[in-house]
């Protein structure tokens, strides 16, 4: 929904992540030990690793948490879908009205990609096994561990699920080692990268961001996370003095300002995980890493401080929640009108509006849906067909299909009006 085209999008941040996890993979087979020994590694490493970075957000429905939010509310309020005259597990249930985008990007490449051979793109088990950042099924969560504090599969895709475990010898709960990159390239892209956006917005300035990290170096640290924070904010801190004595406007001062704090403060985070994955390669590997590896590296502070002052300024902004509650709005109307259709061609009773709102699902949902060799309950895969379509749209596509869908449906003239005003 952002206007300006400098903002970073879905698109522009999944690339992002892609180019660190790349090279962060890089980084780790050719200057540490930690893959010595493995075939291929100097090749397998770095492609899984763009791969995962690319494919980890496509689950996300329109308005990224919001609409998650959004999805599972709507079952909350409406859960006599799923309970009333029909036969699910309470998991079946828990994927509904605990939807997790995470969970649907697993469903994308696994299932709903070129689905004559079942196998969506195709990816190979290790490459699906290390995007799963969180390993088990909804009804197990918890929050002893950075890997099962949401859930990373639907019931659907349960078969997948062991596959990948038997292939990779990877166990209920326990994270591929990738998985931990790709999770701290995503923290490092979004954490600074948030802030710099906002300060493209006007939200706020490169100035208060420096502010910011000076304030979090004077605060209790352990002594190599406090060194990282102050040796960060001088260098960005005497460019931006230096930019200051130059004839720059103030949007040229901002601009250039952010770009030097987010080279520094991006280069100290992945110096920071690659060291941090090295020293606790043994608990990776045989599963027992239990933190997050940007947090607990040297560098956690940097990543801390940016998220925090991102959260106190830049997501609670006035033109931020007008859009996330625009989104919320969107998601839970577009929801209502396909769940009727969905429904109505179930039972038979389609009218016209019903079978063209129909026809706006993607065919290969369609067709997924329809399928009973799955052997799962009709209603879960009505259901299963609702979310499939809302995590298909862009944010702006879905506005725009609302609008759309919403004037087809307007049941008078007022109304359709009302609808165009």
């Amino acid at each position: 929904m952002e206007k300006n085209d400098s903002v970073r999008n879905r698109l522009t941040h999944s690339h992002e992540v892609s180019t660190l996890a790349r090279s962060v993979g890089i980084a780790l087979v050719y200057h540490t030990t930690v893959f010595d020994g493995i075939r291929d590694a100097n090749r397998n490493v770095p492609a899984m690793l763009a791969a995962i970075g690319l494919a980890h957000d496509l689950g996300n429905p329109p308005f990224g948490h919001q609409g998650e939010k959004a999805i599972a509310g709507w079952f909350r309020e409406h859960r006599s879908v799923l309970t009333e005259g029909h036969s699910l597990t309470d998991q079946m249930e828990q994927d509904f009205l605990t939807f997790d985008g995470n969970a649907q990007t697993l469903r994308i490449v696994s299932r709903l990609q070129l689905p004559n051979d079942g196998r969506s793109l195709n990816l190979t088990l290790g490459t699906l096994g290390a995007l799963m950042k969180y390993t088990v099924g909804s009804t197990k969560i918890s929050d002893d561990w950075a890997s099962t504090k949401k859930f990373g599969y639907f019931v659907s895709e349960d078969a997948v699920v062991r596959d990948i475990r038997e292939a990779t010898g990877l166990s209920e709960g326990v994270r591929h080692p990738l998985a931990f990159v790709m999770e701290a390239c995503d923290d490092i892209a979004y954490s600074i990268l948030d802030v710099e956006d906002a300060v493209k917005k006007g939200i706020v300035s490169a100035a208060d961001v420096l502010w910011s990290l000076k304030a979090a170096s004077r605060a209790e640290l352990p002594r190599p996370q406090r060194e990282i924070l102050i040796n960060i904010h001088n260098k960005a801190e005497k460019d931006y003095n230096d930019y200051r004595k130059q004839q720059l406007s103030p949007v040229e001062l901002n601009d250039i300002s952010m770009q030097k704090l987010r080279v520094y403060a991006i280069e100290a985070m992945v110096h920071a995980i690659v060291d941090e994955f090295g020293r606790n390669i043994d608990p990776i590997m045989s599963g027992m890493y239990r933190s997050e590896l940007l947090k607990s590296s040297c560098a956690g502070a940097v990543c801390s401080e940016l998220k925090k002052f991102a959260l106190q300024h830049v997501y609670s902004h006035r033109s931020v929640l007008e859009i996330e509650l625009r989104g919320h709005k969107t998601v839970r109307k577009l929801m209502r009108i396909f769940w009727k259709a969905i429904l109505a061609e179930r039972e038979g009773n389609e009218g016209p509006f019903e079978s063209y709102v129909n026809r706006r699902i993607s065919e290969n949902y369609r067709r997924i849906a329809k399928d009973d060799s799955s052997h799962l309950p009709p209603r879960y895969r009505d259901c299963q067909l609702l979310t499939d379509m809302m995590s298909g749209m862009t944010d702006g596509h879905a506005v725009e299909l609302c609008r759309d869908l919403r004037m087809l449906e307007a049941p008078s003239e007022k109304t359709f009006y009302s609808i165009l005003r």
